[in-house]
């Protein structure tokens, strides 16, 4: 047994960023999964123990549980919700970290959770049709921050060919036009607050992109706070920051800003073609500086 948890603990930390949301999602629900069984074997109710971790379409209810907007997108509601869950963000977290970053999919992945959650709060009380259901409805599920990662995918690489069982070869951005329609068109069905979370979410990976084609990173300030917490949370002692000179005279240090410049160049003229011609269009070695500058 501790074999095994020694083995998890390392391939989460040799992950990548998708695959440690994955690690993450997995543990929550085994973890509530277990607490559930328990509890039931010793008679005790389960009704409504997690609802604190789920999200409440009341205002009122979310005032007093503010951190639900956060912990409802690891939270599941059965075994095909995760699974649906979990194998389209390994599938798109994939594609989408070869064209953006690691820090870019776990900021994105936090974005697309928030949009969904509180498109999911503001529809149910500004429509009068969900009005008799805000008291007794929270949200939960991966679904949103999983629509942010694919609409963003899709908006970075449109013409992107996607395998679909029985229906053949679909490009990306027609696969992400379906998705969003038919939750659109399901709006008022039976898991209302689902497919208007998703919405959200798509419309939130949607802000990102073009945001971050003209310049601006709208993750970075999730991505700042996470790495905060991480620190506050870390107990690895500190070590001091230290300046790493290449070389002890002005000639070593012209040789090594003048090989970052050009790195930099190149990086530049690579994410252009891309933007210009997509991802296919790119040659292996560009391929793989682009894959090199993704993990730095």
């Amino acid at each position: 047994m501790a074999t095994i948890i020694t083995e998890l603990k390392d391939n989460f930390r040799r992950g990548t960023i998708y695959i440690r949301l994955i690690y993450i999602n997995a543990g929550v629900f085994v973890l509530a999964t277990l607490t559930e069984i328990v509890l039931r074997l010793f008679n005790r109710s389960v009704a409504g123990m997690f609802e604190w971790l789920e999200l409440p379409a009341s205002f009122h209810r979310f005032a007093l549980q503010p951190w639900s907007l956060l912990t409802y997108m690891f939270m599941h509601a059965g075994l095909p919700h995760i699974l649906f869950n979990m194998l389209w963000l390994y599938w798109f977290g994939a594609l989408f970290q070869r064209l953006f970053s690691a820090k870019h999919l776990r900021g994105v992945y936090v974005l697309g959770g928030i949009g969904g959650g509180l498109l999911y709060m503001a529809a149910y009380n500004i429509f009068p049709y969900f009005a008799p259901m805000i008291n007794g409805s929270f949200m939960l599920g991966a679904s949103a921050s999983v629509l942010a990662v694919v609409t963003a995918t899709a908006y970075r690489e449109p013409d992107y060919p996607v395998r679909l069982f029985l229906f053949g070869t679909v490009r990306l951005k027609y696969l992400a036009l379906i998705v969003i329609g038919t939750d659109l068109l399901f709006i008022t069905s039976g898991n209302a607050g689902g497919h208007i979370a998703h919405v959200g979410g798509a419309l939130a990976g949607l802000w990102f992109a073009v945001a971050l084609g003209k310049g601006t990173d709208i993750v970075l300030w999730i991505n700042k706070s996470l790495d905060m917490l991480s620190s506050l949370f870390s107990f690895k002692p500190r070590k001091p920051k230290m300046k790493v000179h290449y070389g002890t005279d002005r000639e070593k240090d012209y040789n090594y800003n003048a090989r970052k410049k050009a790195q930099s160049d190149e990086l530049d003229r690579i994410l252009d073609k891309l933007k210009k011609s997509g991802y296919e269009s790119l040659t292996t070695e560009e391929k793989k500086n682009l894959f090199d500058a993704s993990k730095r």
